[in-house]
């Protein structure tokens, strides 16, 4: 088991699930309740591209946009470092590879709170910030739950975007996939059991909770049915 390559996966999942939540919420809120509808199927569909992408279609661009000849140019001069194979390229591959898993949870549980009580909140003089915090935000609870698991175990086990942006420099970008990958290459097949064992047990625990949590909610609701 290459422990140095699962806390990396870790640490790469715990700040990509922080960085979605900065960029989603927002993104999410605009979605649910914006006007302009021709700029939301716009958006929404750059968002939703990452999941029928083939993630090294997008692996690709990134490369290329994180070189020489994009932002990576930039990010060069002031941090005086590459942006590829780097930890920083990972975490904005993942970023933008796990929006859509964060923005539409979130977006989807925003929708389905019920607007005469938002509008009842803002009547009673409550701003849209304490709106959110009071109203929306608990009423999505749900939501929250589905996209912060869903984003953070799809960046946990995430290949294809992590070689070609990261490439395999251990305790640098060699994430848990990767190594298991290397494990197999290289015929190690009892040290990949374990890391694949250990990958399926931890999904299937997360899902397990999710639809748990999912389970008793609806029962919940259909008792003050």
């Amino acid at each position: 088991m290459d422990w140095i390559a699962l806390w990396l996966s870790l640490k790469l999942a715990f700040w990509t699930t922080i960085c979605l939540y900065l960029l989603g919420i927002p993104l999410a809120y605009w979605l649910s309740f914006g006007k302009k509808r021709q700029w939301k199927i716009l958006v929404d569909s750059m968002v939703s591209l990452p999941l029928v992408l083939p993630p090294t279609v997008l692996g690709f661009y990134l490369l290329i946009l994180f070189g020489n000849s994009g932002i990576g140019t930039v990010y060069s001069r002031l941090f005086g470092k590459s942006l590829v194979f780097s930890f920083e390229g990972l975490l904005i591959a993942s970023i933008i590879y796990s929006l859509p898993f964060m923005v539409q949870n979130l977006a989807g549980a925003f929708s389905l709170v019920d607007s005469k009580l938002i509008e009842a909140s803002l009547c009673c003089g409550e701003s849209p910030w304490n709106t959110f915090f009071k109203v929306i935000f608990p009423l999505s609870l749900q939501g929250f739950l589905r996209g912060t698991v869903l984003s953070f175990t799809h960046t946990l086990g995430e290949f294809g975007i992590v070689l070609m942006v990261g490439g395999d420099i251990p305790g640098k970008t060699r994430t848990i996939s990767i190594a298991l990958y290397d494990q197999v290459e290289g015929l190690n097949y009892q040290e990949a059991n374990t890391t694949a064992l250990v990958l399926l047990l931890f999904s299937f625990f997360v899902l397990f909770l999710v639809y748990s949590t999912s389970n008793s909610q609806w029962k919940r609701k259909n008792i003050f049915v």
